[in-house]
C-alpha cells in the first residue's frame, strides 16, 4: 500500500540505447532526480531505484516505493572518481587501489561517510557503500544529474531484483514516475560489496566479482555469515530475492539432487499442488513432464545461470505455480554467490549429504 501522501504516479516508461544513451531522455530523468524524485534505471547488475544520496525526502520515496526496512543502507552509485571525495570523508590507499583496479564495475566498497550522504541512505551509520557502475545509462544518468544517486534494487523489498524495464514496471507501477528501459541487464545478479577497512578482508555480499578475483589484491578474503542487527551494507539482514510461492532448496554434496527433488515434487504434485522446479540443461529430462520446469542453464555456465535465476524466479510467479522445488550447486566462484541468492530466496532448505 501507498501511504497518504503519496498518491498513485503515472508510470513512464522510456526506452534507451543501453550503449549510446540518447541525452535528451537521460536529462528528463535527470531533471527527475534534482527536484527531489525517484527513477528506475539500467546498471550492468540489476536495475536500480535512484534518487539523490543528500536528500532526504528523495530517499525516503525509495524506501517508501520499495516498502523497504528504513534499517536497510543503501548503495550509493558515482560517476567519477572525484564524486567518491564528495560521499567519503576518509578513502584509505587500500581501498583506493581496489576500487581504481576494478571501477567501473559490479563491486562496492564501504567507506567512512560525509555529510553529503544522507544519514537516511545510510540508515544512520557512519559508513556508505559506494560503488561506480559500468552501465553506460547509469553513468550518464549521474553526470546528468550532477549528485550522487543512492540505489538498491527496483523492486518490491523480498521480491526477486529485477534484470528488465518490464520486471521494475511489474513491481513498481504507479509508485515511481519514470523508467529508463535499457534491455536486460548483463550480470543479472547484485554487486558484490566487500569490507576491506578488517583484515582479513570480509566480504559482506557475494557477486559478480568473487573472492577468487579478489584473492591477488587482497590475499585472504573471509565471507561474511553472521545475522547482524545494524547491516552495513544490503543484503545482511532481511529475506530477499524470494518468489511468491514458497521455494525449497535441495542441497547434495553427492551430486543426487535429482534423486532428492523427484519424490518431493511427485508429492506435492500428487497433493495437487502446481510444482514448478528449477533445474539445468543438463538434468531438465530428468524430471517428470507433468511438472512446470525451468532451466536456469547448463552448470558449464554459471556466469549464465547467475544472469537467469531472478527471471526465472520471476517467470514461476507468472506460472502461478504453489511449490517450488530448485537445485542447489556445489563450487567455489560464482557458484557461491547463486547459493547466496537460493538460501536467501528459499523457505526451506533440504541438505543431502
Amino acid at each position: 500500500m501507498l501511504s497518504a501522501w503519496r498518491k498513485p504516479l503515472n508510470t513512464v516508461m522510456l526506452k534507451v540505447d543501453p550503449l549510446n544513451p540518447e541525452q535528451n531522455t537521460i536529462n528528463k530523468a535527470a531533471k527527475l532526480i534534482q527536484d527531489g524524485e525517484i527513477v528506475a534505471f539500467p546498471t550492468e547488475t540489476v536495475y536500480g531505484l535512484g534518487a539523490d544520496a543528500g536528500n532526504d525526502r528523495a530517499v525516503r520515496r525509495i524506501f517508501e516505493a520499495k516498502g523497504r526496512p528504513q534499517d536497510n543502507p543503501i548503495i550509493v552509485h558515482i560517476a567519477t572518481f572525484d564524486q567518491l571525495k564528495e560521499v567519503a570523508s576518509e578513502i584509505p590507499s587500500k581501498v583506493a587501489e581496489i576500487a581504481y583496479f576494478y571501477w567501473p564495475g559490479p563491486l562496492t566498497l564501504i567507506f567512512k561517510k560525509s555529510d553529503r550522504v544522507s544519514d537516511v541512505t545510510t540508515a544512520g551509520s557512519n559508513t556508505v557503500a559506494v560503488r561506480m557502475p559500468s552501465h553506460p545509462v547509469a553513468l550518464a544518468l549521474i553526470n546528468a544529474s550532477h549528485r550522487p544517486i543512492a540505489a538498491p534494487s527496483a523492486n518490491l523489498s523480498g521480491r526477486p531484483s529485477p534484470t528488465t524495464a518490464q520486471h521494475v514496471l511489474a513491481d513498481l507501477a504507479g509508485r515511481i514516475p519514470m523508467i529508463l528501459d535499457g534491455g536486460a541487464t548483463v550480470y543479472g545478479i547484485e554487486s558484490t560489496v566487500v569490507d576491506v577497512s578488517v583484515e582479513p578482508a570480509v566480504i559482506l555480499r557475494p557477486g559478480p566479482i568473487t573472492r577468487e578475483d579478489l584473492a591477488p589484491l587482497l590475499g585472504e578474503v573471509n565471507m561474511h555469515s553472521k545475522s547482524v542487527d545494524r547491516p552495513v551494507a544490503p543484503g545482511m539482514k532481511y529475506t530477499h530475492y524470494a518468489p511468491k510461492a514458497p521455494l525449497i532448496l535441495v542441497e547434495s554434496k553427492r551430486n543426487s539432487v535429482v534423486d532428492k527433488i523427484k519424490p518431493l515434487a511427485e508429492m506435492y504434485y500428487s497433493q495437487g499442488k502446481r510444482t514448478g522446479i528449477l533445474c539445468t540443461d543438463e538434468t531438465f529430462d530428468k524430471y517428470p513432464d507433468a511438472m512446470i520446469k525451468i532451466s536456469l542453464g547448463s552448470r558449464f555456465y554459471p556466469y549464465t545461470i547467475a544472469k537467469n535465476l531472478y527471471a526465472c524466479l520471476r517467470r514461476m510467479d507468472e506460472l502461478e505455480v504453489d511449490m517450488i522445488l530448485a537445485e542447489g550447486f556445489t563450487g567455489d566462484g560464482i557458484f557461491e554467490t547463486i547459493m547466496n541468492r537460493l538460501r536467501k530466496a528459499s523457505s526451506r532448505i533440504v541438505l543431502n549429504s
